[in-house]
C-alpha cells in the first residue's frame, strides 16, 4: 500500500478522484438548488389545489420522489464527510490503485481498451470506471504494467495483459 491508501485505510474514509468528487458536488447541487425546489413546489399546487385526500396517488409519488431526494442528499453529505480527495500526483502509475488510468490488453479478443479504477462510490461501467472492488478491479489492484492477470467475470474466466498505467 502506498502512503495515500494507508492513510485512508487507518482514517476509514473514501478514496475519490477529483473528477468523481467534482460529480458528485455538480449532483448535490442540482438536488439541492433544482429538484428539492421544484418537490416542494409540486406539493404546494396540491396543497392549494385541495388534492390532499387519503387516495391521492399523485402526491404520494411526489412525497416518494421527495424521500429518494432527501435520502441522496444525505448520502452525498455522509460521503463527503468522509471522502479524501486524491491530488493528481497521488494516483499511482508504477502499478494499479484507485484513480489509475489502465490499458489493458484482452488475451482472447486481442482487444484493446483503457478503464480507470476508482472507488465504488464513483464506478460507472458505462463510462469505463472501474470499482477497485469488482472482479476486475480486484484482480488488477497493485499489478504493474506488463503483467497478466486472470479473474472470474460474470461471462467466465477473463486474460488480460497490463499494457500502460497512466493518470
Amino acid at each position: 500500500m502506498n502512503e495515500v491508501e494507508l492513510m485512508n485505510e487507518s482514517l476509514g474514509g473514501i478514496l475519490l478522484t477529483p473528477k468523481g468528487y467534482q460529480a458528485l458536488q455538480v449532483e448535490l447541487e442540482h438536488l439541492t438548488s433544482v429538484k428539492r425546489p421544484e418537490i416542494a413546489d409540486r406539493i404546494r399546487e396540491s396543497q392549494q389545489h385541495g388534492e390532499f385526500s387519503e387516495d391521492n396517488s399523485e402526491l404520494d409519488e411526489v412525497k416518494f420522489e421527495q424521500a429518494m431526494v432527501e435520502n441522496r442528499i444525505a448520502e452525498l453529505k455522509g460521503i463527503f464527510g468522509n471522502a479524501h480527495v486524491l491530488e493528481e500526483d497521488q494516483i499511482p502509475t508504477d502499478r494499479v490503485g484507485i484513480g489509475s488510468l489502465v490499458q489493458v490488453n484482452d488475451l482472447q479478443y486481442d482487444d484493446q481498451f483503457e478503464i480507470r479504477v476508482v472507488s465504488s462510490i464513483e464506478s460507472d461501467p458505462t463510462s469505463d470506471l472501474i470499482s477497485n472492488e469488482s472482479p476486475m478491479g480486484t484482480a488488477l489492484y497493485g499489478h504493474s504494467a506488463g503483467e497478466e492477470i486472470v479473474f472470474e467475470a460474470p461471462e467466465g474466466k477473463k486474460r488480460y495483459k497490463i499494457l500502460k498505467i497512466s493518470r
